[in-house]
């Protein structure tokens, strides 16, 4: 693996909208995958449950059962359309979620993660929302590994996942140093969960954190009245990063991209030298995350 000391990510803040055919969502995912390869970024991320509204061209709204069985439909074609995207513009995507019905009846909330050489690895949200469960019944993943990219191991966790602190350390632990994480709130409060919640997580584990929110409203799709989000790629709170810990974020509620250049030598130096040295400083002699295979 190649050692890369600069990272250009981007976050997109997808708008819900009326599809009344599957490919026009195709083509919104494919323009905003061109614009950050044409921006020269080596990972671009989408939200959360970003996949809904593919049931927005449905006559009548459709049940929870019924929705999933329709959205099962599109893990292949989706599957594809980001391998091709990825490979074609030479740019690794984390293809927000995607709810679907596995072998077996188990429904889960998917992440595929498309890199640039075309593979496609799937990361199951481990931590389904109450609403989750029991209006869409999906149930938690069982695997929370890193992803190995030619930028070093990557995690990836969906949104309630940043809310857990053993998860992001375990992945730590496993040597990931950025984060992605696809979102979807309906509320501020939901948002501010998840950001604060992240921002926590890159002074814990001295890393970068890239959210990806899903904004607006669409009609016709039952348990998706409205989302909020205010998308942001986040730094770890100390000398040599950004005064807030904010890299770039989105303007709250409007659909574009965020992109920001991420040096990883600056992590290495927080590490080693900060004024607060996390991973260091650790006592795992009183308490410790264990790793579950």
């Amino acid at each position: 693996m190649i050692a890369h000391t600069k990272i250009r990510v981007a976050s997109v803040q997808f708008a819900l909208r009326h599809t009344p055919e599957p490919q026009h969502f195709f083509d919104r995912v494919a323009h905003f995958v061109r614009a950050a390869a044409d921006y020269g970024a080596h990972f671009v991320c989408f939200p959360e449950h970003f996949t809904l509204q593919l049931l927005s061209g449905t006559e009548v709204m459709l049940s929870p059962a019924h929705a999933i069985a329709k959205l099962s439909g599109y893990r292949v074609p989706l599957r594809d359309h980001l391998a091709s995207l990825a490979r074609g513009h030479s740019i690794n995507i984390v293809g927000g979620s995607h709810a679907t019905a596995m072998e077996g009846g188990a429904i889960r909330n998917i992440s595929m993660v498309a890199l640039r050489d075309g593979t496609v690895h799937e990361r199951h949200k481990l931590h389904p929302t109450p609403d989750e469960k029991s209006v869409w019944e999906i149930g938690g993943g069982d695997s929370a590994e890193p992803i190995e990219t030619e930028y070093g191991p990557i995690g990836v966790m969906i949104c309630y996942d940043s809310e857990f602190p053993e998860m992001a350390r375990a992945l730590t632990d496993r040597g990931a140093r950025l984060f992605f994480v696809p979102y979807c709130t309906d509320t501020r409060h939901g948002h501010l969960r998840v950001r604060y919640c992240c921002h926590a997580r890159t002074v814990e584990n001295q890393c970068y954190v890239v959210t990806s929110g899903l904004v607006g409203n669409v009609a016709n799709v039952a348990n998706l009245d409205m989302a909020y989000a205010q998308s942001a790629i986040l730094t770890p709170s100390d000398f040599g990063f950004a005064r807030d810990g904010i890299a770039v974020e989105a303007t709250e509620n409007a659909e574009m991209m965020v992109v920001a250049d991420l040096d990883m030598t600056a992590l290495d130096a927080a590490r080693a030298r900060g004024s607060v040295r996390n991973l260091h400083d650790r006592r795992p002699e009183l308490y410790e995350v264990s790793w579950r295979a």
